[in-house]
Formats: structure tokens, sequence, C-alpha cells
């Protein structure tokens, strides 16, 4: 177990953290460095960098001024306690990203593999990765694409 801290990315305030978790798994901490965004209480915050500050595990995060939170009608639950990834199509300049698959994972090393890759064959489709997130308020990772340039 590890310690992980979310700060504001702002020099003139000194980086002010804004969350911290105690004791976390680092499988966790590797997954949510390879998350572009992180949602919680309602924001979405972009991700500028990760660090390791003598043992404490640093992501830097500023508001996005472009994503808004998923709303709750597009909730989507597991009752098995797995880990849950949704696949959402991405389009630019869109609030609605339809889910293409979700999927459940028992391990985080499995999650991972999925939050690293770069392109995606799901029903004989390729997709191209665009970004990741880790929606704390949904309790779920998200991974989202678009139709590869190949199709």
């Amino acid at each position: 177990m590890a310690q992980l801290e979310y700060r504001l990315y702002d020099e003139a305030q000194g980086f002010p953290a804004l969350f911290n978790y105690g004791s976390i798994p680092k499988q966790e901490i590797a997954a949510r460095f390879a998350c572009d965004y992180f949602t919680k209480e309602g924001t979405v915050y972009e991700k500028t960098s990760c660090a390791i500050e003598d043992g404490l595990f640093v992501v830097y995060v500023q508001a996005s001024k472009e994503q808004q939170p998923m709303s709750s009608e597009r909730r989507s639950f597991s009752a098995s306690g797995l880990i849950v990834l949704e696949i959402r199509q991405f389009t630019a300049g869109s609030t609605y990203f339809p889910l293409i698959d979700k999927m459940e994972f028992s391990r985080l090393e499995d999650l991972l593999l999925y939050l690293q890759c770069n392109y995606l064959t799901l029903n004989a489709t390729e997709w191209e990765k665009t970004s990741a997130e880790v929606d704390e308020d949904r309790k779920k990772y998200i991974l989202y694409v678009q139709r590869s340039q190949g199709e």
C-alpha cells in the first residue's frame, strides 16, 4: 500500500492538495497515473503531470474547461464489486459519448492493459484510444475511443 495525493496545478497557490489517499494499492496508483481525467465531487479534472516525491505519489490536475461530469441517467453500476471499465465513443465537441462496451475485471493488472493500449478491436471494429478517465463519482474507469483511421 502507498500514499496518493491529487494536487491543483497552481504554482501561485503552492500546488495545494485537493485529495489524499492514505493507503492505496500501487496497481491502482498506476491505473490512475494512466488516466488523463479524474472526476470527483462533480468536477472533472485534467491531469497535467504525475510525480513521485519521497515515496508519495502525486497527480497534478487542473479543472477541465471542456469536459463535464457524466449525468446520473447514464450511470451503470456493477453489483459484483468488480472493477468496471466503460468503453465510450468519443466525438469532439459532443457532451454525449455512447457506450460501446462495458468490461469488469477482478484484477487491476487486467484493467491497466486496457488503459495503456492505443488500439482496441471490438466486434471486428478497430478503435483508437483518445483518453482515459477515473470517475470516482460513478466508481468506474472510462476508456474513450474513436474509430481508427484505417477503418
